[in-house]
């Protein structure tokens, strides 16, 4: 088990599914190299989780304010739910 006072010094990439795309086998690559350069600065998985994220989203224009517009409505169907708002 590693943690954070004994960082891996090698991480075995993980193979990607055979989808036929060229692509995969690059971002299983980057992806390993992010997550070992998170580990060996004492990254917490979280703050990985978060960043990866984070950065899908900005790179998909209009992601973002969709992914806001659906929440929105959950929390409007909530509040309906409840009757504690009135529908139109």
């Amino acid at each position: 088990m590693q943690n954070q006072n004994n960082p891996p010094t090698q991480i075995e990439p993980t193979e990607p599914l055979d989808t036929g795309r060229p692509w995969d086998r690059e971002v299983s690559q980057l992806l390993t190299r992010a997550a070992l350069l998170c580990i060996q600065h004492g990254i917490d998985v979280d703050a990985y989780m978060t960043g990866a994220w984070a950065a899908y989203v900005e790179a998909r224009p209009g992601m973002r304010s969709q992914l806001e517009e659906l929440q929105l409505r959950d929390q409007l169907e909530e509040l309906r739910r409840l009757g504690r708002m009135g529908q139109a």
